[in-house]
């Protein structure tokens, strides 16, 4: 039998090795998914998933808390880290609160974008304080979803009920799973503010240098709020999405 030429070898082990390693990422991807749950390796919390068309999300606020501070302290550059009402620096005592247990940590835009730029694409690429293989989500690829549920898409998004959403959460169904909560934000006066009333998120496009997109729903009714845009200093909540 003829030797196979050396020349020959190497582009098939290169390809075999590629293979592999796309193999086991898509399967990786696919396991994910199907267990409808992910845990993030920095600190061992599990969060919930849920695809939505053609994006998966976190169906949980994002927990990593590498630090916090009380509300009193801000910046728009400086990265900050809030757990609601939780007016101290201990991370462990922080953690150990129901409002960080339900609602997550509270980030300043600088905080949810951990370093990178502006982003308007989708995806945006930006890994931000996300974990691995999540990243946030632009302004771009929150009117994707927006567009993808159509009527009634604010409704879809909410958690139903009153656990946690303040009388009357008016056509909440979140028949998506994302169970959108109510956490409340840290506002530019220095407080903590309408937990209960009003959940907002960063995206990962800024509107302008003091100001960046968010989105926002509110207890009053389905068409109550999507998108809008405020200080960066102000403190609140991270929904990350599948690479």
């Amino acid at each position: 039998m003829k030797k196979i030429k050396n020349s020959l070898i190497l582009p098939f082990i290169i390809f075999l090795g590629a293979f592999l390693v796309l193999t086991t990422s898509c399967e990786k991807a696919d396991n994910i998914i199907n267990n409808n749950s992910f845990k993030d390796q920095r600190d061992g919390n599990i969060y919930k998933i849920k695809r939505i068309g053609d994006q998966v999300w976190m169906a949980e606020n994002l927990r990593y808390l590498p630090n916090v501070v009380g509300a009193e302290t801000g910046s728009e550059t400086t990265p900050y880290y809030y757990v609601y009402d939780y007016n101290g620096t201990n991370i462990s005592a922080a953690k150990a609160t129901s409002n960080y247990k339900t609602y997550g940590v509270l980030y300043n835009w600088s905080a949810a974008m951990s370093g990178a730029t502006s982003s308007i694409g989708s995806p945006s690429e930006v890994q931000g304080v996300c974990p691995k293989g999540w990243h946030l989500p632009s302004k771009t690829e929150l009117t994707e979803l927006l567009d993808y549920l159509g009527r009634d898409a604010i409704g879809k998004l909410k958690e139903d009920g009153l656990a946690h959403w303040n009388s009357p959460n008016a056509d909440a169904t979140n028949e998506t799973g994302f169970s959108a909560l109510p956490g409340g934000y840290r506002n530019g006066l220095g407080k903590f503010d309408y937990i209960g009333e009003v959940g907002l998120w960063w995206t990962a496009t800024q509107s302008n240098s003091n100001y960046a997109w968010l989105w926002f729903l509110h207890y009053s009714g389905n068409q109550s709020g999507v998108l809008g845009a405020n200080a960066k200093s102000m403190g609140l909540c991270v929904r990350c999405i599948m690479d």
